[in-house]
């Protein structure tokens, strides 16, 4: 789960921080967005709020997010890097409710009309239940706090204490979860009249699955979206039965296409190869061909240059008789490298977008200062919007009542589970997160950057200093929890009010369809999680299911404790150099010409291969190679369909990992092991 990214991950940049495409968004001509127009009598035929809720919608979205739950837990545990799959979720309830219409016509039934505020509400309930298994720490802070990261960071380090562990369990995540995630839904809903229509801040995420939503229900949409709907399911099929027939090959470690040494043995070794995965091609596909060249130089960088070298100091850097999961053996250069370029690239963004939204807010009250009647100028369409949008109001007693509900509950429950926490930490946090949440929510309407990691590591710091050796690593690492989600949801529901506001989509059956899928997601995130958890090897750093940044988050929680003691010989001067390195990146990106800014390389997109390794990263560039070939052969057909053949690639390859799970709970086997060893 990468940081400030809302690629909603990449972790939260993936998929959204493509610039040329975000730019594209942002400057959408006004037919672009209104793909299916507000005709005259449109306001008075839209279904009353209550109506735009359907048991069958909700049963789409429960199906679709635990699908997508499944598939962003198996990326959250391997590499941490999730594609945003708001716009394929989407094109899901679009296939799911139109099959299911067709198939009642045809048995003589008649069926309720599937209605672009239907769409939209699958859309909103299905992603925030997959967004609960993308941002709920199952592969960074949560399960930082479990035995085997404990280990791994150093049972003799200091700060490191064996107090301060939690092994995972079901009950105490869900209860986790349900006490945190409800908090963010209610902390800005008393201004997004403000947001969306005063200010009138784009959210280019939330107005490309718009777009794509109206694009649906018209009759050029109708076309469009069966050739999706028809490339979706012929790459759905294939890349299940393709996982399908390699699991008979895995039957050891080391066994199966995922080891298969593409450029020489020596090249596996150092984590080169293409191992065959089509979640990783799929995921190529969607993100920019920047990030993941920045993948592939990372993986260069690193395990082709600098983890040779430096394992050849050994005995002298490190000792040479330290297991090497040790922090302060190898591996502990790997993760604080990592660190420091997470840091200076997430602290560059973070002051970025901080000042970008305070000078935007600045220059948007002067201007609403000297244009009041400024609504009296709009477009009639725009009016009619603004119409539905504000005549089902949320009552400002009710979202006030329910935030203060919400933050005393939390404030009991979460020092109860975790008593490193104070009461009085918490209670901080929500008399502080509505201005946080606000500052996070408006630079995302701006600039589409999620920044709710880069608050929860700020708290992570901060808790971790103020709670002593002790309470350290488990006050940060839950605190940073804590702020990260309601941060994260606040901002997420502005996106989906704007998708609303765009579909004619009430605030109201918004607001309820989020919470229900935030509930779902509550409940089918633990469970998915413990899925991997039992039947995989969860946390081997030299095993398929790594969790990089379980580590990464305890040793950022040490590091608060502790300070620079934890790290091992010359490891601070490399990592003040990466730390360089990443804010010189994005100085150079943002203040030279454009032609030159876009080859120059995101250090939050090279950090995740110097722990994982350079497999994926190959495997996303094949995806990058496939969308220029395709766009080079017939551009207009890439454009409409690159986004539901990757959702097809991801998808199917991802759900096979629950038949997997459970033939692997059950102690079913594969009969063969595919391996490769030298001529020798």
């Amino acid at each position: 789960m990468i940081d400030s990214f809302r690629f909603n991950d990449l972790v939260n940049r993936m998929g959204t921080m493509r610039n040329e495409e975000l730019k594209e968004i942002e400057n959408l001509d006004r037919e672009d967005i209104e793909e299916a127009p507000v005709g005259p009598d449109d306001v008075s035929r839209i279904a009353p709020w209550a109506r735009q809720i359907t048991i069958r919608g909700i049963i789409a979205s429960f199906i679709i997010g635990i699908i997508y739950s499944v598939i962003v837990m198996k990326l959250n545990l391997t590499t941490g890097l999730v594609p945003n799959l708001n716009v394929s979720a989407a094109l899901l309830g679009f296939v799911f409710i139109r099959t299911w219409t067709k198939l009642l016509g045809k048995a003589k039934i008649v069926s309720t009309p599937f209605t672009r505020q239907e769409n939209t509400i699958i859309q909103t309930c299905a992603v925030a239940c997959y967004s609960i298994a993308v941002g709920g720490g199952f592969g960074s802070y949560l399960l930082g706090l479990n035995r085997r990261t404990y280990e791994q960071a150093g049972i003799d380090t200091e700060g490191n204490t064996p107090d301060s562990t939690k092994e995972p369990g079901v009950g105490w995540m869900i209860a986790f979860l349900f006490v945190t995630s409800f908090v963010g839904l209610l902390a800005l809903v008393p201004i997004r009249k403000i947001m969306i229509i005063d200010y009138k801040l784009t959210y280019p995420s939330g107005t490309a699955t718009a777009v794509l939503i109206n694009g649906f229900h018209t009759a050029k949409g109708d076309v469009m979206a069966r050739k999706q709907v028809h490339g979706f399911m012929k790459f759905f099929s294939l890349s299940f039965l393709w996982a399908f027939f390699q699991w008979f090959y895995t039957a050891g470690d080391n066994c199966g296409f995922v080891q298969f040494p593409t450029f020489g043995l020596k090249a596996w070794k150092n984590s080169f190869y293409f191992d065959f995965s089509m979640t990783y091609v799929g995921a190529g596909m969607i993100c920019s061909h920047l990030v993941n060249l920045s993948l592939l130089l990372g993986a260069v960088i690193s395990w082709g240059i600098m983890w040779p070298l430096i394992g050849r100091e050994k005995g002298e850097w490190f000792p040479a008789n330290i297991p090497e999961s040790s922090m302060k053996s190898l591996n502990g250069y790997k993760v604080f490298i990592s660190i420091a370029l997470i840091l200076g690239d997430g602290l560059y963004n973070f002051v970025k977008v901080l000042y970008f939204t305070s000078t935007n807010i600045h220059a948007t009250m002067k201007r609403k200062n000297l244009i009041p009647d400024n609504d009296k100028q709009l477009p009639i369409d725009d009016l009619r919007r603004n119409e539905v949008f504000t005549r089902e109001s949320i009552p400002l007693w009710l979202a006030c009542t329910g935030y203060i509900l919400f933050s005393i509950i939390s404030a009991v429950g979460i020092p109860l589970m975790f008593p490193q926490l104070k009461w009085y930490y918490v209670v901080f946090a929500y008399l502080l997160a509505p201005t946080l949440g606000f500052c996070n929510a408006y630079g995302a309407g701006l600039t589409d950057m999620n920044m709710a990691y880069n608050y929860g590591k700020v708290a992570l710091f901060v808790l971790a200093a103020l709670s002593g050796k002790n309470d350290g690593v488990v006050a940060g690492l839950v605190g940073c929890g804590l702020i990260k989600s309601i941060v994260s949801i606040s901002s997420d529901l502005m996106h989906d009010f704007k998708t609303g506001h765009l579909t004619l989509t009430s605030p109201r059956s918004m607001l309820i369809s989020q919470a229900i899928g935030t509930a779902i997601g509550c409940i089918v995130a633990p469970l998915t999680f413990f899925l991997f958890y039992k039947a995989f090897d969860v946390g081997n750093p030299d095993g398929n299911y790594k969790a990089p940044y379980a580590i990464i988050y305890r040793n950022m929680a040490i590091l608060g404790v502790e300070g620079f003691s934890a790290l091992p010989h010359h490891c601070l001067q490399l990592c003040y150099g990466f730390f360089a390195f990443a804010i010189a990146a994005n100085l150079v990106r943002d203040l030279t010409p454009k032609k030159v800014g876009r080859w120059i390389p995101l250090p939050m997109a090279m950090a995740v291969p110097f722990i994982v390794g350079g497999y994926f990263a190959i495997d996303m560039c094949v995806g990058s190679l496939v969308v220029f070939a395709w766009h080079t052969i017939n551009s207009s057909e890439a454009g409409l369909m690159v986004p539901a053949v990757a959702s097809g690639l991801i998808c199917g390859d991802g759900l096979w990992i629950l038949p997997s799970s459970i033939l692997a709970l059950f102690k079913v086997r594969p009969p063969i092991c595919m391996s490769f060893l030298t001529a020798k």
